[in-house]
């Protein structure tokens, strides 16, 4: 037990003393928040507004078409039709909305042409065709002699209020705000796992280069040597989360100390822009007061919890394969197969447990081990009896202890091969050894 305390205090202070580790530690979080900030100034720009010409033959629809901040409507119906083409070639115009004249207001339907350089957004040719099909059915009541403003009275709105079962009143889109909170945390996982488990690899293959490897194993045995590496690196993963965690705590305190207050005079405020603002306020409000009803405890807890048991199972696989292989290109073949299961995670998660997170794929995914890290935490939020996330961390953890015990045969035998490329077949081979 001593050795394998003192090789997990080696590579523990190697990896923190690693002048990559400080600096990312710290730079990191700068960074992050860094192009936050930069994507939110690129949204915030509006884009250049778009010239849309109107060449309408009948009339009756160039009125209807309102701009925006993004479009701008013109009616050049007056234009002859070659010089408004010319126009287009030339890019003077973004567009023209060509509406023949025809013999009746049925025939006009498939017969309106939009003309342009580029494809346009199926946004932008559904709001047209939109207003165009507004347009015409108005006609049509008219012409059946329909009274319009009774069928516009007599249209419904139903707006479904949401309530809990105990009576209790609650917020639509409370799922989206669940699956984009598990997904978070999921993908935390995920990120580290990759990141950890890469540096577990690396520095497998670059003591097996260096030829340290075969001084220090006459000393100490092959599974202690690779328990070693991963606890080590994976405490050396937890001090980093914990850093990056403050100082993203710290930047959050920061920025709304020195930005979040408004000290403006609000008595210049229009009474209409108050109300509206209230009504956010107290929307915002009802959002945080269900965020924290949610089970935030045992989402942290099974974080730290599936990050350990998740990390521990892969960084077999890592150090299996810096075992197997001389350098890290060799490695490509071999990563594939690790990394598919953890998109496969993903990919449920954002898909199933959204719709269904009690359903059977979302149930057996976060059972088995190389998804549950993920799937089980994105399911967490909607609420997951404690038996099935007890068996999935018994299995998680009693995977991990299984794949230690092959990956150690693989990393046993790997360990002192050199020059030689080696395939799943003798992988297959040195299990049996």
């Amino acid at each position: 037990m001593s050795i394998l305390s003192l090789i997990i205090k080696r590579e523990f202070i190697a990896k923190v003393r690693n002048k990559s580790f400080i600096v990312m530690t710290f730079l990191s979080p700068l960074l992050f928040v860094g192009i936050a900030a930069f994507v939110g100034y690129l949204g915030s720009l509006k884009a250049d507004v778009k010239q849309i010409a109107i060449h309408d033959e009948t009339g009756i629809f160039a009125n209807e078409f309102k701009n925006s901040e993004e479009y701008h409507y013109l009616d050049l119906s007056k234009v002859d039709m070659k010089i408004l083409k010319d126009s287009i070639v030339k890019e003077s115009y973004e567009g023209l909305i060509f509406i023949p004249k025809t013999d009746s207001i049925k025939t006009l339907q498939s017969k309106i042409q939009y003309i342009s350089n580029d494809s346009p957004s199926l946004s932008f040719l559904g709001d047209t065709e939109d207003v165009i099909a507004k347009k015409i059915t108005k006609l049509n009541f008219e012409k059946a002699k329909l009274d319009t403003l009774a069928i516009k009275n007599a249209e419904a709105k139903v707006n479904i209020g949401v309530a809990k079962s105990s009576g209790e009143q609650t917020l639509k889109g409370l799922n989206e705000i669940k699956i984009a909170i598990g997904g978070a945390f999921g993908y935390l996982i995920m990120m580290f796992i990759i990141i950890y488990g890469n540096m577990v690899m690396r520095s497998v293959i670059e003591e097996k280069t260096n030829r340290i490897i075969e001084i220090i194993i006459s000393s100490v045995k092959p599974f202690q040597l690779m328990m070693g590496k991963i606890i080590g690196t994976s405490l050396a993963g937890v001090l980093q989360f914990f850093i990056w965690a403050i100082i993203g705590l710290s930047l959050m305190f920061a920025a709304s100390t020195f930005f979040g207050i408004d000290a403006s005079p609000t008595a210049k405020v229009p009474p209409e822009m108050m109300h509206q603002a209230q009504e956010q306020m107290s929307s915002m409000q009802m959002y945080i007061k269900e965020m924290w009803n949610l089970p935030i405890a045992t989402i942290l807890i099974c974080f730290i919890i599936y990050f350990i048991g998740g990390y521990f199972l892969y960084s077999s696989f890592y150090a299996a394969i810096g075992a197997a292989v001389d350098n890290e290109t060799d490695s490509q073949q071999f990563l594939l197969p690790i990394i598919m299961p953890l998109i496969l995670g993903v990919y449920i998660g954002f898909f199933t447990v959204i719709n269904d997170p009690h359903g059977t794929i979302a149930t057996v995914f976060s059972m088995v081990p190389l998804t549950s890290p993920i799937v089980m935490l994105m399911r967490i939020p909607f609420g997951v009896p404690w038996w099935q996330i007890a068996l999935s961390m018994t299995i998680l953890f009693g995977t991990f202890f299984g794949v230690v015990w092959f990956a150690s045969k693989i990393y046993r035998v790997g360990i002192l091969m050199y020059g030689k490329k080696p395939t799943w077949k003798e992988l297959y081979k040195w299990l049996k050894y």
